[in-house]
């Protein structure tokens, strides 16, 4: 048997970050997202929350490590495995440690790793406003190969795309379940993360968190406005690396629709406002 993501029904589950000072990048994590911050070695701290666990990791400033997706049950993930080793996809090891035995890992065409597993039993975190994370932005120099690689080899789902005038492709949102999109890329000069999200439900806790932020001196960047493609709400700050982090509510759900295709314009990125457009 063989399994697509959407079908293993993936979510995006943890983030590991490089920075050149984790226990930095961890504690601004533990106060701006309402989270726990635990040391766990010399070159490695953690950021845990409600269904939300962000590992900082010694290395170079705002690059992934590895992102987490984690699947509903053990025949999802045999069944994704499969499938990718049917696409010709090399298999390795997952590194990480929210995992249980079986996790596997993959590299995508820019070389970021991708781990899959079964997610261990989470530790219960009685505290934390609600905001799971939910979705990866990656940013390419060819947005195209990533776009096949993820549809076309693991078999998430394309839900839209931005295109410039030239017909040229700038942006795709793929999902792995009901929600709009799990992982994105935007076509820029560079390759990396563009942003991570939390998805916190609703208008009223996107308030809440702007409260939160600004009774800690941390500074909105962009927002509060409205994303075209996934129609959700949004604001977003900036961590101490760099790093863009993003709360959104109200993502679509999606449904049985074929893809949709916005232009690259100002309005799609923020229906209510400015749009930063990568370059």
């Amino acid at each position: 048997m063989t399994l697509t993501a959407v079908q293993a029904r993936a979510y995006l589950h943890h983030l590991a970050i490089e920075s050149s000072n984790p226990e930095r990048l961890a504690k601004f994590y533990a106060v701006a997202m309402d989270m726990d911050a635990e040391q766990v070695s010399d070159t490695e701290w953690r950021a845990e929350g409600p269904r939300r666990h962000i590992l900082a990791v010694k290395g170079k400033d705002k690059t992934l490590r590895f992102a987490g997706f984690a699947v509903k049950d053990s025949d999802s993930l045999a069944g994704l495995k499969a499938h990718v080793e049917a696409q010709g996809v090399e298999v390795l090891d997952s590194p990480s440690p929210y995992f249980e035995t079986g996790a596997f890992a993959l590299r995508d065409p820019d070389g970021n790793l991708i781990c899959f597993g079964l997610a261990k039993p989470d530790k219960g975190h009685s505290k934390g406003r609600h905001g799971p994370v939910q979705h990866l932005t990656l940013a390419s120099t060819d947005v195209r190969a990533m776009m096949e690689f993820y549809t076309g080899k693991l078999g998430f789902q394309l839900t839209d795309t931005v295109m410039d005038e030239g017909d040229e492709m700038k942006t795709f949102f793929s999902t792995s379940n009901h929600e709009h999109h799990t992982l994105a890329c935007f076509q820029t000069s560079v390759q990396g993360i563009d942003h991570h999200s939390y998805e916190v439900g609703q208008w009223t806790h996107i308030r809440d968190f702007c409260d939160h932020w600004a009774s800690n001196d941390i500074k909105i960047v962009w927002g509060p406005g409205r994303h075209g493609p996934g129609n959700n709400l949004f604001a977003f700050i900036n961590d101490p690396d760099g790093n863009k982090i993003e709360i959104s509510a109200e993502l679509e759900v999606i449904h049985d629709r074929d893809a949709g295709v916005w232009p690259q314009a100002e309005k799609t990125l923020n229906l209510w406002g400015k749009g930063i457009i990568r370059t």
